[in-house]
């Protein structure tokens, strides 16, 4: 009982779920909430296809006035839209892009034109450095990875739990949820800034 409490705390998941689980990873907890995480990510996945035209426009400004972020996420049914778990996802959403800042959703949702730049920036530094000719490619490659890490919000690390990304933590949420939740578009502001990045990206669409 005290391992099935402890797997519904982290993953909120019902008593019998927890208990198939617990039962097929020999009692380990991590391992069966691994299992339940992969089962609620599969039952989403099935649910991609449905339309999510209900959900929440939300904004927060940051104590001082001098950060601003705007949100849209939506899911199926207002149902859902209006639920806490719902609501405090959006929340961590906004917290998430005002304190870190990210320039793009996903790193697909990067121009290629922005990824050659970067790539050409990352090798000339290392031939600047020394590096033979045959490694620079790989250099860039590795140094690409953690450009991704830092502007795309799915990649960077969830600040309210740095063992995961956001992106992950998103779907976890999501799965709990048993629908169609879409973060669909964000735009960032910063007092005095001369050129709005984050703004570029709102008019991404995920899934």
């Amino acid at each position: 009982m005290e391992a099935i409490r402890q797997l519904r705390e982290k993953c909120g998941a019902g008593i019998l779920d927890c208990k198939q689980a617990l039962a097929e990873s020999n009692g380990d907890v991590n391992l069966a909430q691994e299992a339940l995480r992969k089962k609620g990510l599969a039952k989403l996945e099935k649910r991609v296809g449905k339309q999510a035209l209900e959900g929440l426009v939300d904004a927060y400004i940051h104590p001082g006035g001098k950060v601003g972020v705007m949100v849209e996420v939506n899911c199926e049914t207002d149902f859902v839209a209006r639920t806490p778990e719902y609501k405090a996802l959006v929340r961590d959403l906004c917290l998430q892009i005002a304190a870190m800042c990210p320039r793009y959703r996903k790193r697909e949702d990067v121009p290629e034109a922005v990824v050659e730049k970067e790539k050409e920036i990352y090798r000339a530094e290392a031939k600047a450095s020394g590096k033979p000719e045959k490694i620079l490619d790989k250099i860039a490659s590795g140094k690409l990875e953690k450009f991704y890490s830092e502007v795309c919000l799915w990649e960077q690390r969830f600040i309210r739990d740095d063992s995961m990304s956001f992106g992950e933590y998103f779907q976890s949420i999501a799965a709990k949820m048993g629908e169609n939740v879409q973060f669909r578009r964000f735009v960032r502001f910063q007092l005095g800034e001369e050129s709005n990045e984050a703004a570029a990206a709102a008019p991404t669409t995920c899934c």
